[in-house]
């Protein structure tokens, strides 16, 4: 079941979710890599997201993005060229706790918290206002020692579901998650455009009934109609690889680019109003 905040920064998360509920409709969560396309552009994108986002997902680039698509990977790889540092993560966070309200998560591959060290990571971010973070690809042997660490210093440790979990897999889920489950929108990695399964409001739905935490819907919501789509149902809609592909398309103002991409997406969501609960 989902637990109380375990902090101010993942007090943040709570209220994004509980406001976007009270208006009957999923909250709208953007992920972007920090540091791309470069230490500046990135600030200004963010900071032009944030106008339109409940939820800020910051992307740790990394080399190695066995879950991402081209569009992510190339972004990643961007901004290991132009010097992304850890350090780069936690101003971020800070900057965008001072000057908005939209609650921040990590989503990052293990290797590059286990290189920092999960500790230092945790204690961290979360003095620079992040609210939890998600690890996909956290390896089994990892996962009890990181979901102490982060729980220790307040951060909410959101987990990835798989589409076809047996019942043991849910209920461990909902003992070890927390904060919020992510469900993925279609097959295969990050960025897909094709068709949303038929099948995904009853993923949704099933994944809250289980563990009684809010679900999140993202990897694949390529359109404002899809995002619409899936608002009527999921408590979060993660927008990434779309946002991205709209900066690329104007190198020389990926801010503003963003910032069009985001105002499209959320006027999408927002009127996409559902039944209250």
């Amino acid at each position: 079941m989902r637990t109380s905040p375990l902090s101010w920064s993942a007090a943040r998360l709570d209220y994004a979710l509980a406001t976007s509920r009270e208006e009957q409709r999923a909250a709208l969560a953007i992920y972007l890599p920090v540091g791309y396309p470069n230490r500046a552009a990135s600030r200004d994108a963010l900071l032009r997201a944030a106008e339109h986002a409940d939820v800020l997902e910051l992307g740790v680039p990394h080399h190695n993005c066995p879950m991402d698509g081209p569009v992510i990977r190339q972004a990643a790889t961007q901004a290991l060229e132009a010097g992304f540092e850890m350090r780069d993560l936690f101003a971020a966070a800070v900057e965008l706790t001072a000057r908005t309200t939209t609650a921040l998560l990590v989503m990052s591959y293990w290797e590059p918290i286990r290189s920092y060290g999960p500790p230092a990571f945790a204690r961290e971010l979360a003095a620079a206002g992040g609210a939890g973070v998600l690890v996909p690809d956290l390896p089994p042997h990892a996962a009890p020692l990181w979901r102490a660490t982060a729980a220790e210093a307040g951060l909410y440790t959101v987990a990835l579901a798989p589409r076809h979990a047996s019942s043991a897999r849910l209920a461990e889920l909902g003992a070890t998650t927390t904060g919020m489950l992510y469900a993925p929108a279609t097959l295969g990695l990050t960025g897909t455009r094709r068709p949303l399964s038929p099948y995904l409001p009853r993923l949704v739905r099933r994944l809250r009934e289980a563990t009684g935490l809010p679900v999140a819907t993202g990897i694949g919501i390529s359109s404002p109609q899809q995002a619409a789509h899936v608002s009527g149902f999921s408590d979060a809609v993660v927008i990434g690889s779309a946002v991205i592909r709209h900066m690329q398309t104007q190198p020389d103002a990926p801010a503003q680019a963003a910032r069009a991409a985001c105002h499209d997406f959320a006027l999408a969501v927002r009127r996409a109003h559902r039944p209250a609960a």
